[in-house]
């Protein structure tokens, strides 16, 4: 068996549970699915990997003076985290982030309908009278 790709693998909980002597401890600790592993191991834990890990934020929060900020600002899940030690964001890192960045749907609406109606204004002003059998109207 390949203990590596195992400790990573979210479904193998089991077979590591009664493997531990086995277990990639590094690897584990980017593993969502190990953390109650995890929790009763913290000294076998790789701080740089669980820093990436979504589910170990508890865990993270905890132990603030382990984590590593680099991966901790890639984590989906440690925004809040990240908001309030933000000396400490990683910031190539964290526009990797997939929750870093919020879209206000209805703002680029307005924006949009306003650019719109601005050309419509432009466009067919009567001005453009002429112009408009070449453009098919």
């Amino acid at each position: 068996m390949n203990w590596f790709s195992l400790s990573a693998n979210p479904s193998a909980i089991h077979l590591l549970e009664s493997n531990l002597d086995k277990v990639e401890w590094s690897v584990l600790s980017v593993n969502p699915s190990a953390i109650h592993l995890l929790e009763a191991n913290l000294d076998k834990v790789d701080w740089n990997q669980l820093s990436s890990n979504p589910n170990a934020i508890h865990l993270l929060e905890a132990n603030l003076d382990k984590v590593d900020w680099n991966q901790l600002s890639v984590n989906p899940n440690a925004i809040p985290l990240l908001k309030e030690n933000l000396g400490k964001v990683c910031w190539v890192s964290l526009s990797e982030n997939p929750k870093a960045f919020r879209y206000d749907y209805e703002e680029m609406k307005a924006s949009r309908d306003a650019l719109a109606e601005a050309l419509m204004k432009e466009r067919f002003h009567p001005k453009h009278i002429t112009q408009f059998e070449s453009w098919g109207f």
